[in-house]
């Protein structure tokens, strides 16, 4: 049995020592920040991180340069016979194309596997997970790809935000929306399932926000996930920028609509954050894979 490294990048939400752990390699994610480069997990905190964008100043998300990756891959196929790398979803960063790019060269080819599931931070964390679990299981790399790729539509994220400002900060919704919206007090509810982050609904107040995002969730988990048997046929996670607190009391509220569920509070990756800034609140969920 082939021995298999599992990779995914610190978009997963995913710590350098939590990956350690696990026996998960982290690439970590790259920040600009006035013009100085961070790392995710390696000089960037999250409470730094946060302390950077409430001060307003230019931040901007990068993907991994293609030296650190091939140098990360080439120390883990000295101990492993066969890679399997899960970079966050091809339709928000560049991050799959160039790892797919660098397998194709003579030293990898059929060695590492570039999984496009289409995930992202707690999704993209349950698949690193899966995939650890697959090759414990006995699947080969490829395998573990085509299983993974297979189940990429079975998640869905909802993310209620808090405030319209990194939106329009970042280009995604016109100054004279943002104004219309924070006048109005909306509070925009955003869907990412599959490779895009889109709008989904509008709320007036948090709690309707969360009502939307729980219904939204409940259906998913019902319907388009082939419905509940037992407890641990679907991963339900609550995620967070800075807002831990009603995190925490979001969970208690689910528990009672999934009772006996494992559910798990995490925060929000940074990649994420940077574009919808503190105080967001997110429920996620993603079909248990069948080892």
């Amino acid at each position: 049995m082939s021995k298999i490294a599992i990779v995914t990048d610190s978009n997963s939400g995913i710590s350098q020592e939590e990956g350690k752990a696990l026996g998960i390699a982290i690439v970590p994610m790259p920040f600009f920040i006035d013009d100085e480069t961070y790392y995710e997990g390696i000089n960037l905190s999250q409470p730094e991180f946060y302390e950077h964008l409430k001060s307003g100043v230019d931040i901007s998300t990068s993907q991994p340069t293609p030296d650190s990756i091939m140098k990360l891959w080439d120390e883990l196929l000295q101990d492993y016979d066969e890679i399997v790398h899960i970079p966050m979803s091809s339709g928000l960063s560049g991050s799959f194309q160039t790892a797919n790019m660098l397998s194709s060269e003579d030293e990898y080819e059929g060695k590492v596997q570039v999984v496009n599931n289409q995930r992202v931070s707690v999704t993209q964390k349950q698949s690193a997970l899966d995939a650890k679990e697959l090759a414990e299981h006995g699947k080969s790399a490829l395998e573990i790809k085509e299983i993974l790729e297979k189940e990429k539509f079975n998640s869905s994220i909802y993310i209620m935000l808090d405030t319209l400002y990194y939106l329009k900060k970042g280009g995604r919704i016109t100054p004279a929306a943002a104004t219309l919206g924070t006048i109005l007090r909306i509070k925009p509810v955003l869907q990412i399932q599959g490779e895009k982050l889109d709008a989904f609904a509008k709320a007036r107040t948090v709690n309707q926000g969360k009502n939307i995002m729980v219904t939204a969730l409940k259906n998913d988990v019902i319907n388009r996930m082939q419905g509940l048997k037992q407890t641990d046929d679907v991963w339900i996670e609550i995620a967070h920028t800075q807002n831990e607190e009603a995190a925490n009391q979001l969970r208690d509220e689910l528990l009672e609509i999934f009772p006996g569920y494992h559910i798990v509070v995490d925060a929000l990756s940074l990649s994420i954050a940077c574009h919808i800034g503190p105080g967001s609140l997110a429920v996620a969920c993603s079909k248990r894979i069948s080892y």
